[in-house]
This record gives C-alpha cells, structure tokens and sequence, in this order.
C-alpha cells in the first residue's frame, strides 16, 4: 500500500490523557494481510468462556497502562481532556465550547448547488471540489441534488471544511466500482486503498442525506483483491448524517482520525468497517449483505503504529442485521478495540461474536472487545469467547457518549436544505 503523510495528527496520550501530535504516517500493513479470511484462527477461535463482568483479557493496553486503568483515567478526567483538547477554542452558540477554526468557518459559510440537469452551479461533484480554493477557511456546502453521480471523488487534504449535503428522503448517490485488484495505468492492481468511490482526505468534512457506493460485485470469501471499498475517511473530525455506506467487502475504511456516524445505513461482508480511526457510531444500522460468513469490523489498533494505539470504534444504539452468520469483529492489530453498547444484536450474530484473527493470544495483546447492556437474540454474552468483556456502568462511560470522539469541541447537527 502506497505511503500516506498526515498533515495534522490529533490524538489522545494514555499518560497524558490528550496530546496534538503532527506526524507522517505509513500503515504497517498490506493489501495481502486485508484479503486473508480465517475464522477461527490465530488464536481467536477457542472454546467460549463466559466473560467476567468487566473483567476479561485484563491486558496491557499500551503505553505501559492496562486497559481498566484507562478506563478509569477517561471517566474520572473527562472534564480536563475537554478543556485540554479544547483549549485553542472559543464560545460557540448553545452552550458549546467549538475549535476556534470551526467557528470562523462556521461563521460565514458559502453554498454551491450541484445538479446533473445543469440547473446548479457545478453538473459534477468533481467539478465542485475543484472550484473550493485550498487552504480553505470557510465552510463550503454543496447542496448535491437528487441523481446517480459515477464519480470516483477525492477531497483533498488542502480543502477542509467540506460538507456534501443531499436529501434523505431522495439521496444523491455516488457510485464507482475499483475493486484492490483492478489494474492501474502502470498494469498494476490499485491496492485497497485506491478501490475507494470516494477518499476523504481533509479535516472538518460533513456528509448529510448522500449514498456512497461501490457497485464492484460481491467478492467471494478470501477472494485475491475483491476489496471494494465505498467510503475512505483519513480526515479528522468528520460526520457523517444520514448516509448509507453500500459495499460489500471493506466497504467502509474508517482510516484515520476523529470520525462521527448517526443514523447511518452501512452494508457490507468482510470486514466492511475497518481501518484505525477512533469512530462513534450512533443509530447507525449495520448489514450483512452475505450469506456467507460476514465480519463487521477489522480494527487496527495496534502498538505498531503510534497514531493507532488511541484508536478505536464504538456503536451506541445500532442495529446489527442481515444474512449469514456474523462476526461482530476481528482483530486487526495487537491491541484492536471495539465496543457495542444498548445494541440490538440480530440471530445472526455468532454466539462466540469475536475473532483473534491472526493475535496468537488476544487475551495478553491488548485486543479490547466489549459489550454494554446490547439486546436481541444475537446478544449472547454469556456464550462470548473468553477474552471478551461484559463492561460495568463505570467502564461504559468511556464509549457512550460523544467524549469518546472529544465531539463537544468538534459535533455540530447538519445543515438545512
């Protein structure tokens, strides 16, 4: 996978609780570790044991700190990693204490129609883009009307502040169909990373009421290169309303940085949510679109990568449905995390949930997978393999609200169409 340099890395310290960090970055991985598909294996596919309340791996975390240690950090200094993280900002309306480059760029935002008819100001979203100056500093809302757009789009890092706004009622839909394995114009396959319909690469992007797809053909379980990924995030503080992300094997590459989902459609197969961001998703609905074996997410935290030791996906009131049986993740990195909580959890879902993939002992990594207070017939905590965790009131804390993603500096509603 080609090399990637991040502008501005912003993450949270375990010693510190909050750090801005700026560094280059080169994911430790490769498309060949993507496509491997092994249930059972590496350690993650044992006897299930009923995990302990709150208890579990009980392993390092990282950064010389168990897991439960952090826990406890998050929830007893919630209120000095706000002020911290917050702490170039100044006073937004309704209580909120916003970035202060958010503000001003809220403060005076621009609106371009962009209409297939030729009745907006742009035909094509690419157009759009292209006309948003770089180094933006304003808000810039492209109100995308209703059609089917075949567009492989980039938002580049140099134009933040972005929002793609459709109706939900009749959402545009953006659509390509790269697959990892579709060849270049060097004869080579692309990689993962390039199959994505649209990448966005800049910081402060918005989505509202918009389909990203990719339409490649399901790839078969394991398959060299069927990789098709609908949607690449690696721009930090980016929401995302009432969109469906359709695909089906790494639909949805939740890259890099502070990432927020709510009321969310997301379809997939194989580990169709991956990647090392740290992501909350609320209200989202999750689907299987396989009958074969689905996994939900391949996240990668890892010690490997310094950037993605703080990274992590939690789902808060989702929905977990769809065909096949279901894995509710995998592990992807040493020190993978992922938490569902007051999740309606289908039949479908595997009564062991998790996998180690290719972690020898999830148990003594660091791998973190937890559930809070989930519901349906899938939710079958007591069945879970034996390194997963039941968390208490205390531990949840830490995930279920937006102080898992710093988003009281950051989350602000949709725009008005």
């Amino acid at each position: 996978m080609p090399r990637h340099k991040c502008e501005a890395v912003q993450g949270l310290s375990i010693a510190v609780l909050v750090a801005l960090v700026a560094a280059s970055i080169s994911p430790a991985y490769s498309q060949k570790e993507q496509a491997s598909f092994n249930i059972g294996g590496g350690g993650g596919g044992g006897v299930a044991k009923k995990p302990s309340p709150g208890g579990g791996a009980g392993a390092a975390a990282g950064a010389g700190s168990s897991f439960d240690q952090f826990l406890a950090q998050n929830v007893e200094h919630f209120a000095v990693t706000e002020q911290i993280y917050a702490s170039k900002a100044k006073g937004g309306a309704g209580g909120k204490t916003l970035d202060a480059d958010l503000s001003a760029a809220e403060a005076s935002p621009v609106r371009y129609v962009v209409s297939p008819d030729g009745k907006g100001k742009f035909r094509t979203i690419t157009d759009a883009i292209k006309a948003v100056p770089e180094k933006n500093r304003q808000r810039v809302i492209l109100d995308i009307r209703p059609g089917t757009y075949k567009e492989k789009l980039l938002v580049p890092s140099m134009k933040p502040f972005i929002t793609f706004a459709g109706n939900p009622k009749n959402p545009p839909i953006i659509t390509w169909n790269d697959r990892a394995g579709t060849r270049g114009k060097n004869g080579a396959p692309i990689g993962t990373m390039a199959s994505a319909s649209v990448a966005v690469e800049a910081d402060y992007f918005m989505a509202y009421g918009i389909v990203f797809k990719n339409d490649a053909p399901l790839a078969l379980p394991g398959q060299e290169g069927g990789q098709a990924v609908a949607l690449r995030v690696f721009g930090t503080k980016a929401a995302f309303y009432n969109c469906t992300i359709d695909g089906g094997q790494d639909t949805l590459y939740d890259h890099h940085g502070l990432h927020y989902f709510k009321d969310c459609v997301i379809r997939g197969s194989v580990d169709f949510i991956f990647g090392f961001g740290r992501s909350l998703y609320t209200e989202c609905t999750i689907m299987s679109v396989t009958k074969e074996t689905a996994i939900l997410t391949a996240q990668q935290r890892t010690k490997a990568i310094s950037d993605a030791i703080e990274s992590g996906f939690s789902f808060v009131r989702c929905k977990i449905m769809g065909m096949g049986q279901i894995y509710l993740g995998r592990a992807w990195g040493d020190s993978s995390r992922v938490v569902y909580s007051f999740t309606e959890m289908s039949k479908e879902v595997v009564p062991v949930g998790w996998d180690g993939w290719k972690v020898e002992k999830p148990a003594t990594t660091g791998v973190f997978y937890g559930e809070y207070k989930c519901s349906g017939p899938g939710a079958m905590s007591t069945q879970r393999i034996g390194w997963a965790r039941v968390l208490t009131d205390q531990q949840a804390k830490a995930f279920t609200g937006s102080q898992f993603v710093y988003g009281n500096s950051w989350i602000l509603p949709p725009p008005k169409i």
